[in-house]
């Protein structure tokens, strides 16, 4: 906990420097050149009406990066509406006669504004900056799916595992905060508006104090860390991946690195991280990287997928693929045992006919995929009401009744949980999602990297990993323990995995050699499924 309330207090502290130093020169700009308050304070407005979290995404793209950086550059734009607002009532509300008595005693316009202007608006300017430091920290908690470590970890991963402490936890520490940063501020407001030198000293060292103890976490975590070096592994939103990515780490810890693990990322971030290096290796599914990042629209098989998409990743990204896990976590559309045998559906098929009745459910990501308008087509699905849920409280949605079918993966532990029938897809409309380790150029060319996470190749099947899963969201592990679970029951060791993604049998595990050709696929040339691991 530490640690992570020193990241957000640092995070929010720098946001809050630099929108105060883009603010105030803006506000005096703008009280200088009065044409210009319309347009300043329009854009600023523009900023807070955009939602915080796709102010944290757009930073990622157009800084090229992920982590402190864009966020806060985000949070310090979100932060200048307050201070920009307050500081231009501030200096207006000054009475013109004080002004004028200023210029009468033969003070310069620097003078004016120094001396008189902003002592007297300043209690009007610290109102700003405190609604300012609130509202940042609120917003910091938002940060953690664009790779910056906050309080906002405790959020997500509560709210992903129905862990309710860890989200109350990850609130009541952001509240603290924000408290412990309005006080100090309304200290130094005290004293501006009482002309207390005193207060606002007092405010200055409470802060400074503030700064020091919360801070000091950090101070150890940059201690040097007996010279192992790190490596970090990605994980999106969900349960599985935190599980996976813990696992990774425990197998990169193995092979003599020091993992840190960037959890809660969203999925393009997460891919766009890996190709420039800012993480080095996560678990993502062969149709997320089909559909989404080749854009690919057409469904041949799934060997001829896998080579295609392996050629494609390393010639346009320079991103591996060391091998699939052995599991499959597709797209599935699901529904109470009892509802669906009292309807008479087992596939997607028979669904098409209730279709016009039933309410379906599912992630609002889902209903924007390519996947779901092919399933739509290729069965023609026109349900009564489609319900976009958030991932935590679908299962909820679906047994209280509020929706009939839901769309989910076919690895959730939950599935069984909720005694739910997984609908058939006989048309073969949602390509395969086979779990893939993917690793950077950088993790590629060390060979210990591509050694241990080829001792994970083909040992996780579905049904191990649906038990997996189902030890965080039914029982309330963590996925720590999940993980450790899952290392202890893996269904090969290391010396009998190394078969990698682009083998002669792509569906079900195989113990071809790595060199095993395969058959080139229409418009490219022989490949061999071979990982190359080049020199550091």
């Amino acid at each position: 906990m530490p640690g992570f309330f020193a990241q957000h207090l640092l995070l929010s502290v720098v946001a809050l420097c630099i929108g105060l130093c883009m603010s105030l020169p803006l506000a005096l700009l703008a009280m200088r050149v009065p044409r210009l308050r319309t347009p300043v304070l329009g854009l600023a407005n523009v900023v807070q009406t955009v939602p915080s979290l796709a102010l944290l995404a757009l930073m990622v793209p157009l800084l090229g990066m992920i982590g402190f950086v864009p966020a806060a550059i985000a949070l310090a734009l979100f932060s200048m509406l307050p201070v920009l607002r307050n500081t231009l009532t501030g200096l207006i509300g000054v009475s013109p006669v004080l002004i004028e008595a200023a210029r009468g005693v033969g003070m310069t316009e620097w003078q004016t504004l120094r001396k008189v202007q902003l002592p007297l608006a300043a209690p009007t300017i610290i109102a700003g900056l405190r609604t300012a430091a609130v509202g940042v920290v609120g917003m910091a908690t938002l940060a953690t799916p664009v790779g910056q470590t906050t309080l906002g970890n405790y959020i997500f991963t509560g709210l992903q595992t129905q862990n309710s402490v860890a989200v109350l936890l990850g609130c009541v520490a952001a509240g603290v905060m924000a408290l412990a940063l309005d006080g100090v501020i309304r200290l130094v407001e005290h004293g501006a508006g009482k002309h207390s030198r005193r207060l606002q000293l007092a405010g200055i060292g409470s802060f400074a104090v503030l700064l020091l103890v919360g801070l000091s976490p950090l101070a150890s975590s940059t201690m040097p860390r007996d010279g192992r070096p790190t490596l970090v592994v990605g994980a999106k939103t969900f349960t599985e991946q935190q599980i996976l990515a813990s696992l990774i780490a425990d197998r990169v810890e193995r092979s003599g690195f020091l993992p840190i693990t960037q959890s809660s990322m969203g999925s393009h971030l997460l891919f766009d991280a890996l190709a420039k290096g800012s993480i080095d290796c996560y678990v993502d599914y062969s149709g997320t990287i089909w559909t989404d990042v080749m854009k690919r629209q057409d469904m041949p098989g799934t060997r001829q997928m896998h080579v295609a998409m392996k050629r494609w990743l390393a010639n346009h990204h320079g991103i591996t693929v060391a091998g699939r896990l052995g599991f499959e976590n597709t797209y599935t559309l699901t529904m109470p045992k009892a509802r669906a045998l009292e309807l008479g559906v087992t596939s997607i098929s028979d669904l098409r006919a209730q279709s016009m009745r039933l309410r379906l459910g599912g992630d609002v990501e889902f209903f924007s995929r390519p996947e779901w308008a092919r399933a739509r087509e290729a069965y023609s699905l026109e349900f009564g009401q489609i319900v976009g849920l958030e991932t935590s409280t679908m299962f909820e949605a679906l047994r209280n009744g509020q929706v009939d079918v839901l769309a989910t993966f076919s690895s959730d532990g939950r599935i069984p949980k909720f005694d739910l029938a997984m609908l058939k897809d006989d048309r073969d409309s949602f390509p395969a999602y086979d779990a893939l380790i993917l690793l950077s150029a950088n993790a590629s060319r060390r060979p210990e990297v591509v050694s241990s996470m080829q001792s994970l190749v083909m040992t996780i099947d579905d049904d191990l990993m649906r038990r997996t899963n189902m030890m965080v969201d039914v029982t309330g592990r963590s996925p720590f323990q999940a993980a450790q679970y899952l290392s202890e029951n893996l269904m090969a060791d290391s010396s009998q995995a190394v078969a990698p993604v682009a083998t002669p049998e792509e569906v079900k595990p195989d113990t071809a050699p790595l060199t095993a050709p395969v058959e080139a696929v229409p418009g490219g040339q022989p490949e061999e499924a071979q990982l190359t691991v080049q020199a550091s």
